[in-house]
């Protein structure tokens, strides 16, 4: 019984979810830890706190999935919040896997979910700089307003959550290593559970590349790209530069390998590596891989050093780091 999620501030989106996995609903689970990503203003990659597209405008992408034959999509939201919720309702009601743009909003819309604003203050007031300044969104080399003018730590570092009280009742945790704020804008939510009736599933939400070309969707909200679930063999998700993993049919690959006998760690270390291995990095160039077993095991790798792991499971929560990194050197 464990619910593992992308990035530290997963720790806050897990704990919301733990009730659904002890009480072994996987997929509610999953749906609640991104919803509460979605909905946080100070993640600044996912839902409201996400940073918007090159015309101004949030567009949210993402995919839910229990196997094969059960599994949603959607992308390019424009007016609802919580792109895993609409696509397990795709999953559910429709004969369809995807659905996109304006049309996935209008079936949300028929489904009677709430239509929300999407852009935060914070959001716009960096679109408004960035717009201004123009430059490039390099995370690798950011440091406090050095391109968007954000405080370097992640949401986690300053609280783990809403009362402070995450951990054993400790208000004031230990910080997590600030070496993640390079990366703070990779930051998709992907989220895998497996729940206390052994039932496995993955959700994964996001609002894109911060300023990019209208209309581009990445990896995320793509079966076998993003995410991807067997429940015979296991469940694996990606974040980070949404391009390399797409080439890879990343989700799918650590799975396939999960498939022919690899261990969750052999699996992610295969995909990274072959990730560094196939295309010419760029600094700004970050991912990572995040598995978990049919049995519960847990891994993940990454390409650079500053990706963590939020994990809750009945020896509680924490953030660790990747059993695997790939290049020492987090700007190339």
């Amino acid at each position: 019984m464990r619910i593992v999620s992308t990035w530290s501030f997963g720790l806050r989106a897990n704990e919301s979810a733990w009730p659904h996995v002890a009480a072994g609903r996987a997929l509610d689970a999953v749906e609640a830890a991104c919803a509460y990503a979605d909905a946080a203003p100070d993640i600044d990659s996912v839902g409201f706190g996400g940073l918007p597209d090159a015309s101004g405008r949030v567009s949210l992408d993402g995919c839910v999935m229990l196997s094969p034959g059960q599994c949603g999509s959607v992308a390019g939201l424009r007016t609802h919040l919580h792109p895993v919720t609409v696509a397990r309702r795709v999953m559910e009601r429709t004969p369809h896997v995807m659905l996109v743009g304006a049309d996935a909003d209008a079936f949300a819309d028929r489904e009677g979910l709430v239509q929300a604003e999407l852009l935060s203050d914070e959001a716009r007031a960096a679109y408004e700089k960035w717009r201004r300044e123009g430059g490039v969104v390099d995370q690798s080399r950011d440091g406090p307003s050095r391109t968007l003018g954000f405080d370097p730590l992640r949401p986690v570092d300053r609280r783990h959550g809403d009362d402070g009280r995450l951990f054993g009742g400790a208000t004031t945790p230990p910080p997590l290593p600030a070496d993640e704020a390079r990366w703070r804008h990779h930051d998709t939510i992907g989220c895998l559970a497996l729940d206390a009736r052994g039932t496995l599933a993955g959700g994964c939400s996001t609002s894109g590349t911060p300023f990019k070309v209208p209309g581009r969707v990445g990896d995320s909200p793509i079966i076998g790209h993003g995410l991807y679930v067997d429940p015979e063999v296991g469940a694996a998700t990606a974040t980070g530069t949404g391009e390399l993993i797409m080439g890879l049919c990343g989700a799918f690959l650590v799975v396939e390998s999960m498939r022919r006998g690899a261990t969750p760690a052999e699996a992610v270390r295969e995909a990274v590596t072959r990730m560094a291995r196939t295309y010419t990095l760029q600094a700004h160039h970050q991912a990572a891989f995040l598995a978990l077993g049919r049995d519960g095991t847990f891994a993940a790798a990454a390409l650079r050093p500053g990706y963590r792991t939020s994990v809750r499971d009945a020896d509680g929560a924490r953030a660790v780091e990747p059993d695997f990194v790939a290049l020492a050197d987090p700007v190339g």
